[in-house]
């Protein structure tokens, strides 16, 4: 898998990055919501920079002028419902990219201990597409695992990357082993460690309570 943590060179995303972590900030729901669609609008600008491209000759007005155009078939998943906003980020960059939604949550079993509920799923074939696979916040790892082997069941993604806002060390470790390793694994910032509830520190609170207010847990 191949790892590209995007805060390691300090840029413009450090302000997003800032600004939803900050309690104050971050009480303003619609900020917060598009301070996560910037970040997605940055990292897929970084993204784009691995895609194959192909010469493309335009008529202007007054000739014709080369341009190397993308030549990849997007789909763009996200696990609902936290990644709606980074999901609008990535499609104002890829407009012309597919659209595919799955959902994913923690069912608590006793204790600290749950298991990943996959209940919904909507998609376009994937067979030899390039698959963005976004949640924003990458803490175990397992419901990025989980909805991964639901997409693959039947599809086969030519390419996969793997987007998020924020990650733990131990949810970068678990998917190393889960993914295929030509993965590529696209973080704005890795904080440092998972707390006894397995949410991740300091990271920013519940990025979907954040964006759309409290839910009930189930």
């Amino acid at each position: 898998m191949q790892i590209h943590h995007l805060a390691e060179k300090p840029s413009i995303l450090n302000k997003y990055l800032a600004e939803i972590r900050n309690r104050e900030i971050q009480k303003d729901s619609m900020r917060f919501r598009r301070n996560i669609e910037r970040i997605g609008e940055f990292m897929a600008n970084e993204v784009s920079k691995t895609f194959v491209y192909k010469p493309h000759d335009i008529q202007t007005p007054l000739g014709t002028k080369t341009v190397s155009l993308p030549d990849e078939k997007i789909v763009i998943c996200s696990v609902l419902r936290a990644g709606l906003p980074l999901h609008h980020g990535l499609l104002n960059i890829f407009d012309d990219a597919e659209s595919a939604f799955i959902s994913a949550y923690r069912k608590h079993t006793s204790g600290n201990d749950f298991d990943i509920i996959v209940e919904y799923l909507a998609m376009p074939p994937l067979d030899k597409k390039t698959l963005l696979l976004v949640d924003p916040m990458l803490a175990t790892g397992r419901s990025l695992e989980a909805v991964y082997h639901v997409l693959t069941m039947n599809e086969k993604p030519g390419k996969i990357h793997v987007i998020a806002v924020i990650a733990a060390p131990e949810g970068i470790r678990y998917l190393q082993n889960k993914l295929p390793e030509d993965t590529h694994l696209w973080i704005a910032d890795i904080d440092d460690r998972l707390n006894d509830k397995a949410y991740i520190v300091p990271g920013l609170g519940d990025a979907g309570d954040l964006a759309f207010g409290q839910k009930i847990e189930r």
